[in-house]
């Protein structure tokens, strides 16, 4: 990775500084899976309950990320997962929602926006693309859980139209990022997934893959994503790109691919923490 990233690391997680030009108050980043308390296959920060690391390992880690970060646990938001494009409107009332149980977790959404101080939005990945929404403007917020099937639901692009449409926030005013995900190295889909990127995006598809062998195409989902921001009205200049590929970087992240579906889970996070 030679080009330098817009999330930076400090310690054990990444942070995307660059928001705090906007806002001393934003924090917003994506976990390692360095400086945990999980035993192989989960080795360290693994931060998914629902994966089969033991209960007690997990909610240590998270409690190591609330230090980390400063927000509470209860004070964290989490989601069940289901790589679909439903995003979930949040507010303080849903503290605490699937921090220490999988049962009481927002159900069946990939993405989470909110306007209130003091959540924080978390979503789980370990290869899928995390996408951050921020408009310090309105005092907005969201993220969203993007692997190949929320990407081609275009789920970047309808939290796009749930800001615009629903909460009257200007596209001028929705600073986006893309965080570490599988990158076009390491991810390789068939025609299936390429007969939906093709219909998802309008201009030139095709420049988001390249067939490597009959029938099997190298896949940039990240580049994907940011087309469909782009698709969805967002300026260029509103949209930062991380270079890190979670297969790549072995010592950084946990990733599906590589490791066979047996990993754990990195954690995007972003929230206003004010007094």
């Amino acid at each position: 990775m030679l080009q330098k990233d817009p999330f930076v690391l400090d310690g054990n997680v990444l942070k995307i500084n660059k928001w705090n030009e906007f806002s001393k108050h934003v924090i917003a980043g994506f976990s390692t899976k360095r400086g945990g308390h999980s035993c192989a296959p989960y080795t360290s920060l693994n931060l998914g309950l629902h994966v089969d690391d033991k209960i007690e390992d997990v909610l240590s880690n998270r409690h190591t990320l609330s230090n980390i970060v400063g927000f509470n646990t209860s004070n964290w938001v989490c989601s069940n997962q289901v790589h679909d494009n439903k995003i979930t409107k949040v507010s303080l009332n849903d503290m605490g929602k699937g921090v220490y149980s999988l049962e009481n977790s927002i159900e069946d959404s990939d993405g989470l926006y909110t306007f209130d101080s003091n959540i924080l939005l978390t979503l789980c990945f370990a290869d899928c693309v995390p996408v951050y929404f921020f408009s310090p403007s309105y005092h907005a917020i969201g993220v969203a859980h993007a692997g190949w099937k929320g990407t081609v639901k275009d789920i970047a692009g309808e939290m796009i139209r749930l800001w615009t449409r629903n909460e009257k926030i200007p596209h001028s005013e929705i600073f986006t990022a893309i965080g570490p995900s599988i990158g076009s190295c390491c991810y390789i889909v068939d025609d299936r997934v390429i007969e939906n990127v093709n219909k998802v995006l309008v201009d030139h598809p095709e420049s988001t893959y390249k067939e490597v062998d009959i029938g099997q195409y190298s896949l940039n989902l990240n580049q994907l994503n940011e087309k469909l921001l782009l698709q969805s009205g967002i300026p260029k200049e509103n949209i930062l790109i991380s270079h890190y590929c979670t297969s790549c970087e072995d010592e950084l992240f946990f990733s599906h691919r590589r490791d066979k579906g047996h990993t754990g889970r990195m954690m995007s996070f972003i929230g206003f923490k004010e007094d």
